[in-house]
């Protein structure tokens, strides 16, 4: 970390801790800058820092103040425990989402996309450019089926931070952590399997759990801790479960970070029935806290657990670049990778290895960290003044995604239906559970930079949700 980030933190400890009251007059600049021997500027960009998360304000000739405690929603409830695996159903509802139309006047709240607007991905356009210019045609050519070697070692140094030191050896390259995640399934389970999921759980792994024939059993999940190690346990005993699919840091859609020691409980439990770990890791990078969360795979000794990701939400989709490290089971992951799409494309790749290497990633990183914590504190504020009293709304500790339930009468697929007449749409809460379950929740994205007609949007759907009730 920079200087000023170590004092942000510093800053930031002191004030979780009470040290700090709200209210209360902070240290002046020029009295920080002598405590911690950096200068002034350094202590100015610590304040900047803490001021983007909401943590201080600034007031004119007055100095920096810690910030009053904002009102918190209640978290939402977990879900019913679980009872017996399910042929996964939600295909229609999940094709509207991802084929919905790029229209003028359009607000998307619903899609899981990054911020591709910002300044710090300017470099990554050259480079791609630059690749295809002065690679001597290299880009255009099959590149090996593991992938670029060059970033895969790039990765294998980004995971250091979340406590994973694997060889590049090991990484396989794929085309989206959507590939990663059908190769890891594949690579461990056959049709007619039963996989556990974290429930409410990414739509787009349980649908390719149904596209290969597989049953999913939903585990109940707490939207601060995660899945339920004790219903997990249950569900093991009973039926011959094959493997353990879920995204324990910066969850989607709950945006969790699932506790260490339950990380760790939970690769026990996986060790003692002896089934396999498919971890989707493609939000970790973006956790809020410094370091990142640790991985399952930090803890793994045996080789059970898959990780996959990509830099799809940290960069851009369009990128179409993902990576699994498939431990034991590497071979199978090869053969798999071979039999989809063989080798990925070349050309960002390059971009994106010349990218990290040359310092560009960290710095993106940094900004757009610093950019989602500062919406989510926006946004919730939004649902929490435009939405009915009684709305819960999740805590996430990482990401850029929302999960707000909404009361019991109110079936949120029709409330998009009401939306889209008002060029607006959410994602509804039934994608994310493989029997339809979470029908009065939705998910929705403060990605983007927030402006008025996003705020508007929010407006609008608290509205609607206030008419359907009416009308109840």
């Amino acid at each position: 970390m920079n200087r000023y980030e170590n004092l942000a933190n510093v800053l930031s400890d002191r004030i979780e801790q009470g040290l700090y009251p709200a209210g209360i007059r902070l240290p002046s600049v020029r009295v920080l800058s002598s405590e911690h021997g950096v200068s002034v500027s350094t202590v100015q960009q610590a304040y900047r820092v803490l001021e983007e998360k909401q943590l201080v304000e600034a007031r004119p000739k007055s100095g920096y103040f810690v910030k009053e405690a904002r009102l918190q929603a209640a978290l939402p409830s977990g879900c019913r425990p679980t009872q017996r695996p399910v042929e996964i159903s939600q295909w229609d509802q999940v094709l509207e989402l991802i084929t919905s139309p790029h229209l003028p006047g359009f607000v998307q709240l619903g899609r899981g996309s990054p911020d591709v607007t910002a300044a710090t991905l300017k470099p990554l356009s050259r480079l791609m450019g630059r690749a295809g210019q002065h690679q001597n045609l290299n880009a255009f050519h099959y590149d090996s089926i593991y992938g670029s070697e060059d970033l895969r070692e790039q990765i294998a140094r980004l995971m250091i931070d979340s406590g994973s030191h694997m060889d590049a050896s090991n990484i396989l390259i794929t085309t989206g952590c959507h590939e990663a995640l059908s190769i890891a399934i594949r690579s461990v389970c056959e049709h007619g399997d039963i996989v556990a999921v974290d429930s409410p759980s990414f739509h787009g792994a349980m649908q390719t759990l149904k596209g290969f024939g597989m049953k999913a059993l939903e585990i109940p999940t707490d939207p601060v801790t995660g899945i339920s190690l004790e219903a997990l346990e249950m569900a093991l005993e009973q039926w011959p479960i094959k493997a353990i699919q879920l995204t324990p840091n910066c969850n989607n859609p709950l945006g969790y970070n699932m506790p260490d020691d339950r990380k760790k409980s939970l690769l026990r439990l996986a060790q003692r029935y002896d089934i396999a770990i498919i971890e989707d890791d493609v939000y970790g990078e973006l956790a809020y806290q410094y370091p990142r969360p640790a991985t399952i795979t930090s803890f793994d000794d045996d080789g059970r657990v898959l990780l996959c990701s990509s830099f799809s939400k940290t960069l851009a989709p369009g990128l179409r670049v993902g990576w699994i490290a498939p431990g034991r089971y590497h071979d199978r992951a090869l053969h798999m990778k071979y039999i989809t799409t063989g080798a990925s494309a070349t050309l960002p790749q390059i971009a994106i290895a010349d990218f990290i290497k040359q310092g560009h990633y960290l710095q993106h990183m940094r900004r757009m960290r610093n950019q989602y914590q500062r919406n989510l504190c926006t946004m919730t504020d939004w649902v929490m003044k435009y939405f009915p009293c009684g709305t819960r709304v999740s805590r996430p500790q990482g990401g850029f995604l929302l999960w707000i339930e909404l009361d019991e009468r109110v079936d949120t697929q029709r409330l998009n239906r009401l939306l889209e007449e008002h060029f607006v749409q959410i994602a509804i809460g039934s994608i994310f559970s493989a029997s339809g379950k979470y029908r009065n929740c939705l998910r929705i994205n403060y990605a983007q930079p927030l402006a008025a007609k996003t705020e508007r949007a929010v407006q609008q759907v608290g509205q609607m949700v206030s008419f359907m009730l009416e009308s109840c």
